[in-house]
């Protein structure tokens, strides 16, 4: 079956949804690798790998709809909810810019948090548009499909209308944010009160057809099946082939301490997803997804060596700095430390690439480091 898949992926040809969950199932994972290396090298002939300067910031952990999976929000009324004041939020931004300097849009802000019922459009205008006027370096790559619909909702407003307003506040793309897996029968079992498949869609088809960049995402290694996996991927891919505007997929697993889902063994069989399943995982979804240049490396979940690995499956770019984290953190990953920008481009060098820093839209904000030899 490899085989004639190879061939396929050789010639530049669409896998299907039945050779996605082959190679799914496919036990040599260095072979899934080599495939997933070569169409990596198509698409980014250059040794490079790139990376940003950007931050987590986590304006609220206030949430109503307690997803099984997340252990980081607070229900309404909880002692420990909270809404960052404003100069908080900027303390933040002024720590960013003093690593990631003053170049127009060189910095990325990844600011999320929960659905907060308190929280209408005017308070995310006001907030974005301060940000816009305070910190013209900053790229503001922040909320998420989720967020934006709940906005919405609370403030009576279209959908569409909601998008564009943000927009022209300041809000410069969108991240994948939300996604999980992109199958109702899922988002039923681990978070029934979220957005369903077509509106997280909706929000990404809006945000494009309105001239914005977003970002795909999975989050795996809960309850879904190969076939539910591979149905994600098809969905993201049948976006993209609309509008073309997703400039990255990230793929990260389940982390599932202090959730419950994992207390619960109806649900989840306690098999936390292993480097192995990541690495497939990624490789699969870079042979699968054809019209998505850039993917990006999961070192927060998976680890800086797992990270390092997976630039040989497919694997172009390793992410945000991101100075500060807090969700995944909430549920017991170990890999939330801050990541300083000569670490990150030590680990690309290590791994035979050179480091180049870019900024959200993925456009090169340096020339490549030329420090050491690179192995090809």
């Amino acid at each position: 079956m490899i085989g004639a898949i190879g061939t396929k992926v050789e010639a530049g040809e669409r896998l299907d949804a039945a050779e996605a969950a082959a190679l799914f199932r496919h036990p040599n994972v260095a072979e899934l690798g080599l495939l997933a290396n070569a169409v990596r090298r198509r698409k980014h002939p250059q040794s490079v790998v790139t990376y940003n300067v950007g931050r987590n910031i986590n304006y609220t952990n206030v949430c109503w709809v307690k997803c099984d999976f997340c252990a980081f929000y607070r229900p309404p009324g909880s002692g420990e909810g909270y809404v960052l004041p404003r100069e908080e939020i900027f303390a933040k931004i002024d720590a960013l810019v003093e690593v990631g300097g003053d170049a127009p849009k060189s910095c990325e802000l990844l600011m999320q948090g929960g659905l907060n019922p308190k929280l209408r459009l005017d308070y995310y205008e006001e907030l974005l548009a301060a940000i816009r006027e305070r910190y013209p370096m900053v790229h503001v790559h922040s909320l998420s499909a989720t967020e934006i619909i709940y906005i919405a909702h609370l403030s009576r407003l279209p959908l569409e209308e909601t998008v564009q307003r943000l927009r022209d506040a300041g809000l410069d793309s969108i991240p994948g944010a939300g996604a999980e897996i992109l199958s109702d029968e899922v988002r039923d079992i681990i978070g029934f009160r979220k957005d369903r498949t077509e509106e997280w869609l909706e929000v990404h088809r809006i945000a494009h057809r309105l001239g914005m960049q977003t970002t795909a995402t999975m989050m795996y290694g809960h309850v879904e099946t190969v076939e539910q996996r591979v149905e994600h991927l098809q969905r993201i891919r049948d976006l993209q082939d609309e509008a073309g505007r997703f400039t990255a997929f990230i793929a990260w697993n389940f982390q599932p301490d202090h959730t419950d889902l994992a207390a619960d063994g109806s649900r989840w069989n306690g098999m936390k997803a292993t480097g192995f399943d990541h690495l497939r995982t990624v490789a699969v979804a870079r042979l699968f997804l054809d019209n998505i240049d850039n993917f990006q490396a999961s070192w927060v979940t998976q680890g800086p060596k797992i990270a390092q690995v997976s630039l040989h499956y497919g694997i172009n770019d390793f992410g945000s700095t991101m100075l500060e984290e807090n969700v995944v953190s909430a549920a017991g990953t170990s890999h939330t430390e801050e990541m300083e920008m000569e670490s990150m481009k030590r680990l690309i060098r290590d791994a035979g690439f050179k480091p180049q820093r870019r900024n959200t839209a993925y456009v090169p904000v340096e020339e490549p480091a030329e420090e050491t030899e690179v192995v090809a």
